[in-house]
């Protein structure tokens, strides 16, 4: 079974390669790979609260779904834990940039079997959100009692995402 690559490899921006071919059907992505993230808003959202916490990124990268989808479930799940539905928490970005990988083969003798091509189109493995610096990528409406965790659970949720980040709390 074939692993995911490092967050590394796909973390820095920039504008994907466009294959053109003489052939119609070879220069466009034919299938994009099913997102992971569950759901974006999570508890109640018909109260408002006073508080909003937000996770702001600190720098331009690639946010790939599946570092998403773990830093959500871990803040969705301890919101929940610690203060039941009385809070409302979103995931504001969305991940549309489809991440492509030309596989090549390794081990003994595969530098005879392929040699690889120059601007391989590539097969798609992913996709990710496309971060700027001061985009929020997160955020908790809470009441001020509950203020504390949820500034803490959103700085720990950012071991789980590439970048850095900080978090912002606002008075609505």
């Amino acid at each position: 079974m074939v692993t995911l690559r490092k967050a590394k490899c796909y973390r820095r921006i920039k504008r994907a390669y466009t294959r053109k071919s003489k052939f119609k059907t070879k220069s466009y992505v034919k299938a994009i790979p099913q997102l992971k993230i569950i759901r974006f808003t999570m508890g109640d959202q018909r109260k408002r609260r006073a508080y909003l916490v937000s996770l702001v990124s600190n720098q331009d990268f690639q946010l790939r779904q599946n570092a998403l989808e773990s830093s959500r479930v871990f803040v969705n799940k301890h919101l929940h834990d610690n203060l039941g539905l009385n809070y409302f928490f979103r995931i504001l970005v969305y991940p549309h940039h489809v991440l492509r990988e030309n596989r090549m083969l390794t081990g003994a003798g595969s530098d005879r079997m392929q040699r690889g091509m120059q601007k391989a189109f590539g097969a798609p493995v992913g996709i990710a959100a496309q971060i700027k610096n001061g985009q929020k990528v997160m955020e908790v409406n809470v009441d001020e009692k509950d203020l504390s965790i949820a500034r803490h659970l959103l700085k720990k949720s950012t071991a789980r995402l590439p970048g850095t980040y900080s978090v912002i709390v606002k008075k609505i």
